[in-house]
């Protein structure tokens, strides 16, 4: 059995640009994309245009989704939220649970998102360095292996990326992948292993960031 497990970070973020944003937002930790997060989106789009994604996967994050739906318009498909992608849950960065828009309202915005999918892993407030790994790499293996043998594209934050990674290829991925903002993980299933081809690919991307944040 072949399989691809594409899986991008976010595109860059609102608070990266303006760190004020933080000060009076309503939803301080689920930021929207900057201006050129929303440029970068769209480049990661252009890039998976040609690749036979069956199926796309997002943290509920509005960055997350943000960058799924540019994706998503381009190929024709839905968006499904799946929680074990979400944002490390890390009390340092976050001094409470983070406040999110609900799917409806999420839905609202985004008409493509799948009311009707049912998320398969928890996200809970607060998280350890061990416990976001093991959620997200639990997640990539539970979408990748038991319910959607298609290609499939998961959309997520700079933990759960590498999380996500480590899951389907083991240790190896802990110091090969660098999850930079919108930056593209290729994981290639040649039954029964898995193996990394892309380990952070910037390449369609006209700005990078000289700094990896995990946030």
């Amino acid at each position: 059995m072949s399989q691809i497990v594409w899986i991008a970070r976010h595109a860059n973020r609102l608070d990266f640009v303006n760190p004020d944003w933080f000060l009076t937002a309503e939803r301080r930790y689920d930021p929207p994309l900057s201006d050129d997060g929303m440029v970068q989106a769209q480049q990661l789009a252009r890039r998976l245009k040609k690749e036979n994604i069956g199926h796309i996967f997002a943290s509920p994050f509005l960055r997350t989704v943000q960058t799924a739906n540019a994706v998503a318009e381009l190929l024709n498909l839905p968006i499904k939220l799946e929680t074990g992608l979400s944002e490390w849950l890390n009390p340092a960065w976050m001094t409470e649970e983070p406040e999110r828009l609900s799917t409806p309202a999420l839905a609202k915005l985004f008409p493509r998102i799948d009311t009707s999918y049912t998320s398969r892993i928890a996200a809970k407030y607060p998280e350890t360095h061990e416990k976001v790994r093991e959620r997200s790499g639990q997640t990539a293996r539970c979408l990748a292996t038991e319910f959607f043998p298609e290609d499939i594209l998961l959309v997520a934050h700079g933990a759960s990326v590498l999380g996500g990674a480590m899951g389907l290829v083991g240790e190896i991925a802990k110091t090969e992948v660098k999850a930079s903002l919108c930056s593209l993980v290729k994981v290639v299933r040649e039954d029964p292993e898995w193996f990394l081809e892309l380990t952070g690919d910037t390449s369609h991307l006209t700005h990078i960031e000289e700094v990896i944040r995990f946030a």
